[in-house]
Protein backbone atom coordinates (compact mmCIF):
# COMPACT_ATOMS: atom_id res chain seq x y z
CA UNK A 1 0.00 0.00 0.00
CA UNK A 2 1.43 3.22 -0.44
CA UNK A 3 0.38 6.18 2.29
CA UNK A 4 0.36 9.50 1.42
CA UNK A 5 0.39 11.98 4.73
CA UNK A 6 -0.61 15.79 4.07
CA UNK A 7 0.84 17.85 7.01
CA UNK A 8 -0.74 20.66 8.00
CA UNK A 9 -0.15 23.31 10.84
CA UNK A 10 -2.49 24.24 13.51
CA UNK A 11 -3.73 27.31 11.51
CA UNK A 12 -4.09 25.04 8.28
CA UNK A 13 -0.88 26.10 6.25
CA UNK A 14 0.54 23.25 4.39
CA UNK A 15 3.48 21.92 6.35
CA UNK A 16 4.92 19.11 4.00
CA UNK A 17 4.03 15.85 2.40
CA UNK A 18 5.22 12.52 3.09
CA UNK A 19 4.30 9.85 0.16
CA UNK A 20 5.69 6.07 1.00
CA UNK A 21 5.39 2.49 0.24
CA UNK A 22 4.52 0.52 -3.25
CA UNK A 23 0.69 0.27 -3.69
CA UNK A 24 1.06 -3.70 -4.69
CA UNK A 25 -1.80 -3.68 -7.24
CA UNK A 26 0.63 -5.60 -9.90
CA UNK A 27 4.43 -6.54 -10.63
CA UNK A 28 6.92 -4.09 -10.73
CA UNK A 29 6.89 -2.18 -13.66
CA UNK A 30 3.21 -3.38 -14.59
CA UNK A 31 1.27 -1.37 -11.36
CA UNK A 32 -0.77 1.71 -12.74
CA UNK A 33 -1.49 2.53 -9.37
CA UNK A 34 2.47 3.02 -7.78
CA UNK A 35 3.20 4.42 -11.45
CA UNK A 36 0.10 7.77 -11.42
CA UNK A 37 1.19 7.97 -7.27
CA UNK A 38 4.34 8.20 -8.34
CA UNK A 39 3.83 11.15 -11.28
CA UNK A 40 1.85 13.07 -9.55
CA UNK A 41 4.13 13.07 -6.49
CA UNK A 42 7.61 13.55 -8.94
CA UNK A 43 5.93 15.99 -10.69
CA UNK A 44 4.61 18.15 -7.43
CA UNK A 45 8.20 17.86 -6.27
CA UNK A 46 9.49 19.27 -9.60
CA UNK A 47 6.74 22.14 -9.72
CA UNK A 48 7.37 23.38 -6.06
CA UNK A 49 11.52 23.30 -6.87
CA UNK A 50 11.64 24.21 -10.38
CA UNK A 51 8.58 26.92 -10.81
CA UNK A 52 7.60 28.18 -7.63
CA UNK A 53 11.41 27.77 -5.90
CA UNK A 54 9.81 26.88 -2.87
CA UNK A 55 12.53 26.08 -0.46
CA UNK A 56 12.00 22.86 1.37
CA UNK A 57 13.89 19.99 2.62
CA UNK A 58 13.07 16.55 0.41
CA UNK A 59 14.10 13.14 1.32
CA UNK A 60 14.16 10.18 -1.29
CA UNK A 61 14.44 6.58 -0.89
CA UNK A 62 13.55 4.59 -4.34
CA UNK A 63 13.70 0.86 -2.61
CA UNK A 64 10.58 1.80 -0.03
CA UNK A 65 9.52 4.02 -2.24
CA UNK A 66 9.43 7.36 0.04
CA UNK A 67 9.30 11.08 -1.17
CA UNK A 68 9.08 13.31 1.94
CA UNK A 69 9.08 17.25 1.48
CA UNK A 70 8.99 19.36 4.52
CA UNK A 71 8.75 23.11 3.59
CA UNK A 72 11.18 25.98 5.21
CA UNK A 73 7.98 28.73 5.40
CA UNK A 74 4.95 28.85 4.69
CA UNK A 75 4.00 28.05 1.24
CA UNK A 76 2.98 30.60 -1.16
CA UNK A 77 -0.43 30.49 -2.93
CA UNK A 78 0.89 29.09 -5.92
CA UNK A 79 2.25 26.20 -4.01
CA UNK A 80 -0.71 25.84 -1.85
CA UNK A 81 -2.60 25.11 -5.76
CA UNK A 82 -0.12 22.87 -7.03
CA UNK A 83 -0.83 20.81 -3.55
CA UNK A 84 -4.45 20.77 -3.74
CA UNK A 85 -4.20 19.65 -6.90
CA UNK A 86 -1.64 17.01 -5.69
CA UNK A 87 -4.46 16.36 -3.48
CA UNK A 88 -7.34 16.57 -6.19
CA UNK A 89 -5.09 13.79 -8.11
CA UNK A 90 -4.28 11.74 -5.04
CA UNK A 91 -8.02 11.39 -4.13
CA UNK A 92 -8.88 10.67 -7.79
CA UNK A 93 -6.69 7.63 -7.96
CA UNK A 94 -8.05 6.78 -4.14
CA UNK A 95 -11.51 6.59 -4.93
CA UNK A 96 -11.39 4.77 -7.82
CA UNK A 97 -8.91 1.69 -6.49
CA UNK A 98 -9.84 2.35 -2.40
CA UNK A 99 -8.03 1.61 0.97
CA UNK A 100 -6.48 -1.43 -0.40
CA UNK A 101 -3.68 0.39 -2.38
CA UNK A 102 -4.08 3.68 -1.71
CA UNK A 103 -4.34 5.47 2.30
CA UNK A 104 -4.74 9.32 1.99
CA UNK A 105 -4.41 11.11 5.40
CA UNK A 106 -4.05 14.83 6.76
CA UNK A 107 -1.28 15.05 9.69
CA UNK A 108 -1.73 18.02 12.01
CA UNK A 109 1.96 19.05 13.07
CA UNK A 110 2.98 21.90 15.30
Amino acid sequence: MTKITIKKTETGDYAGFTCEGHAGYADKGEDIICAAISILTINLENSLALLVKEPMEIVQDEESGLISVIFSQTPGEKSRLLIESYILGISEIFNKYGKKYVQLEFEEVI
